[in-house]
C-alpha cells in the first residue's frame, strides 16, 4: 500500500496529532483486552504441558513454585489429546463452494461457472485448505480467530514496465490467518464484526521491514512480544526436574508497532476511513480500500470464526478454558497418589535420638547389606508401618477421566474399552453420531467463515482483476483445464454461495449412502438403468472418478454447443462438424437465443441473428441427410 501524506523531514502539527489519537485509542482498547489476553496465555500453556501456572494478585501470569523439595510435580496433560481429537475432525471439514447464478439467463450461469472455476484454481494456489486448518488451531486454542484478505499489487505475473523500468505486476489475492493477540475491536460486547464501527489490527514489525513495505525510515524501539520457548518450571518427581515450553515474553529490538485502525463508513466518512500508523509515521490516510462488502459497499478485510460462541461477547470460548480446572484437579489426585506410593516404597524411619550417625543414615538409608551400629541400650530404627492408598483416590482420578469427556463433548472410541466387541453396527453409529454433536457449533462457524472467504475473494478479484488472466484447474479425470478471465466474467452481487456437500461425512460414510441409493434405485432412470453421467458421478463420490478416464460423450458435446455460442456472440462464424450430435447442438442453440444476453446482443449487432440461424439450419441439414 502506497503512502499517501507527503513525506517531511518535520512531522507536522496534524500528522502528529492523528498519530497520538490512533497510539491512545490502541491503548485504550489494549487494556480492554487485557483479561481475555490473560486467558489464552494460560490456554496456550496448558496446551503445550506448563500447567502450574496462574493469574497473580497484579493482572500476571505467574507460576506456581513447589512448597517441599519432595512435592510431585508432574504433568499429566490430557487437554492435548482431546485438542488432536477435536483438531483432527474438524480439519475434515473442507466445504465445497458451490456459485448459484441470479438468473436462469446464459450469461449468469457462465459467470456462476467461471467465479466457481477461480475459487477453485485458487484452493491450491493460495493454501486455502492449510489456512483454514491454521485457523482451526488458533481458534480451538483461543476461542476465537480471524483471516485477513486482501489486494497485493506486488505479486502475480509480470505485465509491463513503469517509467523507472520497475516491473508492473498483475495484483494477487493475499490471505492471512490473524491470531486474536492482534485484533482489537471497539467494543467487546459487539458479537459479531458487524457491529463493530471500527477494528484495530496491531502487529510488530522491524523498521526493515516498514521501510520496504510503506518507504519511511521509523525510530526503533523494544518491543514485547509473545514467544515460545523450554524453560525449567519445576515439574517432576522426587529428585528431578523437567522442563516444558510457556509462552514467555520476548523483546524485539529495532521494531515499531503498525497499527492499522479500520472505520465503517458514516456521515464523516462515506467511503469509510483507514488510518495506518507505524512508529510515530501515518504512513496511510485514506477510504477503506477493498469493496467486499454487500451491495458493493467498502468494509473490513477480516473474517472472524469462532470455536464456541459466547453470548453477547466478541471474544468466542475455547473448550481448553473449560477443562483448565479438571486438569489442575487430576494433576493434584495423580501428585498426591505417587507421593502416597513413594511414601510407601522409600518408607518412613523412627530413630530415637541419639541412638544413630543420622548423617549416614540420611544418605544411605537402609541399604542391603548394611551394617547398621546403634547406641547399647536404645531402641532400633525401624520403619513406619504406612496404610495402603485410600480408595477415594482412586475414585476421584476415575470421576476426573470421565469429567474430562463430558465436558470437552469428545472421545476416542476406537480406544474406548467400555465398548463391547458385540456391538451392533448402527448402534456404533447412532454412538458416533452422538460423539460429534457437540462439535456442530465450531463446524458451522468453520462453514460460515470459508463461504465469506470465497466471497471475498471474488470481489477483490471483481474490483482489481481488470485485464484478462489465465487459470488452470484440475478437472474430475484428472485433466487440466486453462482459462481466462477478468472482472467482467464475475458478477459477484449476483452470487450466492453455498456449502455443497457435508464435510464432517466421512469417506466411508459416503460411500455407505450411496450403495443405500443404488439399493433403493434412486439413481437409476424409469428402465432401472445408470446413465453414463450419472456412472462418473457414482465414481466420483466413491473416491474413483479419476479411474473414468473417458467423459460422457454428451457432456463433451453440451461443452463445445456453449463454446460455440460464445463465439458466434462475438460475431465468429462456427462451422457445423460431422462428428456433432446435432439434436443436442440444436437445443443448445435455440435455448441460448431465447435468453437475454442473446436479445441484447441481437439489438446492438443486426447480422447476429443470421449467423446463429445459419449454423441452426446446418444442424437441420445434416439430421435430415
Amino acid at each position: 500500500m502506497k503512502r499517501d501524506l507527503k513525506k517531511e523531514d518535520v512531522i507536522s502539527k496534524e500528522e502528529k496529532s492523528l498519530v497520538e489519537e490512533i497510539i491512545s485509542d490502541f491503548k485504550r482498547r489494549a487494556e480492554e483486552r487485557k483479561s481475555f489476553d490473560l486467558i489464552w496465555q494460560i490456554n496456550m500453556n496448558f496446551l503445550m504441558g506448563n500447567q502450574y501456572c496462574n493469574i497473580g494478585y497484579g493482572g500476571q501470569l505467574e507460576e506456581q513454585d513447589r512448597q517441599f523439595f519432595w512435592q510431585e510435580r508432574e504433568v499429566y496433560n490430557h487437554i492435548a489429546p482431546i485438542f488432536d481429537i477435536r483438531f483432527a475432525k474438524l480439519s475434515r471439514i473442507k466445504p465445497d463452494i458451490n456459485v448459484i447464478p441470479a438468473t436462469s439467463d446464459e450469461r449468469d450461469k457462465q459467470t456462476a461457472k467461471v467465479s466457481k472455476k477461480i475459487y477453485k484454481s485458487l484452493k491450491n494456489k493460495l493454501e486455502i485448505e492449510n489456512k483454514i486448518n491454521q485457523a482451526i488451531k488458533w481458534s480451538e486454542t483461543c476461542g476465537t480467530v480471524f483471516y485477513k484478505v486482501v489486494w497485493n499489487s506486488n505479486k502475480g505475473q509480470v505485465v509491463g514496465l513503469n517509467e523507472n523500468g520497475e516491473k508492473i505486476k498483475s495484483g494477487e489475492v493475499e490471505i492471512s490467518v490473524v491470531s486474536p493477540f492482534e485484533i482489537y475491536p471497539d467494543s467487546a460486547v459487539n458479537e459479531s464484526l458487524k457491529e463493530c464501527q471500527s477494528l484495530i489490527h496491531a502487529k510488530a514489525y522491524t523498521t526493515t521491514q516498514i521501510k520496504n513495505m510503506y518507504g519511511v525510515d521509523v525510530k526503533g524501539e523494544r518491543i514485547n512480544t509473545y514467544s515460545l520457548d523450554n524453560v525449567a518450571v519445576g515439574i517432576g518427581g522426587l529428585g528431578f526436574n523437567g522442563t516444558v515450553p510457556k509462552v514467555i515474553d520476548q523483546v524485539k529490538e529495532d521494531s515499531a508497532i503498525v497499527i492499522e485502525r479500520y472505520e465503517r463508513p458514516n456521515a464523516d466518512y462515506p467511503e469509510g476511513r483507514l488510518v495506518i500508523v507505524a512508529g510515530d509515521r501515518v504512513v496511510y490516510d485514506g477510504v477503506l480500500p477493498f469493496i467486499c462488502g454487500e451491495d458493493k459497499e467498502r468494509d473490513f478485510p477480516f473474517i472472524r470464526q469462532t470455536s464456541i460462541e459466547e453470548p453477547g461477547c466478541f471474544w468466542g470460548t475455547s473448550i481448553i478454558e473449560r477443562l483448565v480446572p479438571v486438569q489442575r484437579a487430576y494433576n493434584a489426585v495423580k501428585n498426591r497418589k505417587h507421593e502416597f506410593i513413594n511414601r510407601l516404597s522409600l518408607g518412613v524411619l523412627s530413630v530415637e535420638d541419639g541412638s544413630v550417625d543420622l548423617d549416614n543414615l540420611e544418605d544411605e538409608g537402609l541399604c542391603p547389606g548394611k551394617v547398621l551400629v546403634y547406641r547399647q541400650g536404645s531402641n532400633e530404627p525401624k520403619y513406619l508401618q504406612s496404610e495402603s492408598i485410600p480408595s477415594g483416590l482412586n475414585d476421584e482420578e476415575n470421576n476426573l477421566l470421565d469429567e474430562f469427556n463430558k465436558i470437552s463433548g469428545v472421545n476416542d472410541l476406537v480406544s474406548a474399552s467400555n465398548i463391547s466387541s458385540n456391538i451392533s453396527g448402527n448402534a456404533l453409529e447412532l454412538l458416533i453420531s452422538q460423539d460429534e454433536t457437540r462439535l456442530n457449533a465450531s463446524i458451522e462457524s468453520i462453514k460460515f467463515a470459508v463461504k465469506d472467504l470465497a466471497k471475498k475473494i471474488l470481489k477483490l478479484y471483481k474490483q482489481y482483476a481488470l485485464f484478462p488472466r489465465i487459470a488452470k484447474i484440475i478437472g474430475e479425470n484428472g485433466q487440466i483445464e486453462m482459462f481466462y478471465f477478468s472482472s467482467s466474467d464475475i458478477s459477484s452481487d449476483d452470487i450466492e454461495l453455498e456449502n455443497q456437500t457435508d464435510g464432517s461425512q466421512t469417506l466411508s460414510q459416503r460411500r455407505e449412502m450411496i450403495f443405500n441409493l443404488l439399493d433403493k434405485g434412486l439413481l437409476t432412470d424409469e428402465n432401472g438403468n445408470l446413465s453414463n453421467r450419472m456412472k462418473c458421478k457414482i465414481l466420483e463420490m466413491l473416491g474413483l472418478g479419476i479411474w473414468e478416464n473417458g467423459q460422457d460423450i454428451k457432456e463433451l458435446h453440451l461443452k463445445k454447443a456453449d463454446n460455440e455460442n460464445l463465439k458466434m456472440l462475438d460475431g465468429i462464424v462456427c462451422k457445423v462438424s460431422e462428428i456433432d450430435d446435432n439434436s443436442l447442438h440444436l437445443n443448445e442453440h435455440i435455448a441460448f437465443m431465447l435468453g437475454e444476453d442473446y436479445e441484447r446482443e441481437r439489438l446492438r449487432n443486426s447480422n447476429l441473428e443470421k449467423i446463429f440461424l445459419e449454423h441452426i439450419r446446418s444442424h437441420k441439414r445434416n439430421m435430415e441427410e
